[in-house]
């Protein structure tokens, strides 16, 4: 695929600039050799800069639209919902594993996200009822979840409490990269609770267009997925479309 639309293309733009001056940080840090208060004002002020820079880009191009940010009240009709840096930890001990996220939220749902980690380069994108995508230098490419069936060969993304049940855990450190890997196909499985609705946002259509189930820990009927209670709550069971209902009784 080589076209995106107008709107998408905005988004993916404002995430690279805004992600500039943090992989600058980002290379900076790794050469620090300073105390951990210092390690930890130095990215603070790496999280500010960035959040106030997607502001003021994402109100430049959508003047009309608000921006909310992680620990920030959800608006009603429509507005962005961003996460200046998800996987902090993983930026303050120089893993490359960190990334920007932008949703466009509209009455509650999400219609479009990107994730990007600027360490990287690797930028992924989806628009509700269009597919998810992840940048490619000619072609993008279409994400689909993977098709395993079988719990006990599954990867997921999980605590090392649900061990025993699958091939492995892993706890990378971002769910927003997490989901991205899950809609890309790379895992199986995310189980991640207590999460802000700004972290998963876009990771949460990035599953739903490439086919893949999530659901909220809290919920009792699975016959559908409830997206808004998946956002509001931030408690994540997500997986490809062969594995959600195993999972989610692996939870419970």
């Amino acid at each position: 695929m080589s076209y995106i639309s107008t709107n998408l293309n905005m988004l993916t733009t404002v995430a690279k600039k805004v992600s500039g001056g943090l992989a600058r940080d980002f290379n900076e840090l790794e050469k620090l050799q300073t105390s951990v208060k210092g390690h930890a004002e130095f990215t603070k002020a790496a999280i500010e800069r960035t959040l106030n820079n997607l502001r003021a880009e994402l109100q430049k191009a959508r003047p009309q639209m608000p921006v909310v940010t992680i620990g920030e009240k959800a608006l009603e009709g429509a507005y962005f919902l961003v996460s200046a840096l998800d996987g902090e930890l993983n930026f303050v001990h120089s893993i490359p594993h960190f990334s920007v996220s932008i949703a466009e939220i509209i009455d509650g749902q999400v219609v479009a996200g990107v994730i990007y980690n600027p360490a990287t380069s690797d930028m992924y994108f989806a628009e509700k009822g269009n597919g998810a995508f992840k940048e490619g230098y000619r072609n993008h490419e279409r994400m689909r979840v993977s098709a395993r069936k079988d719990l006990s060969q599954a990867l997921i993304s999980a605590d090392d409490s649900y061990s025993a049940n699958v091939a492995g855990t892993r706890k990378f450190g971002a769910v927003s990269l997490d989901l991205a890997n899950l809609a890309a196909g790379k895992l199986d499985g995310v189980i991640s609770f207590d999460n802000d609705s700004a972290s998963v946002a876009a990771g949460i259509l990035l599953v739903k267009e490439a086919g893949g189930q999530i659901f909220a820990k809290e919920q009792k009927d699975i016959r559908s997925a409830d997206l808004e209670k998946v956002l509001a709550g931030g408690n994540i069971v997500a997986s490809n479309s062969e594995l959600g209902k195993k999972l989610f009784d692996l939870v419970k």
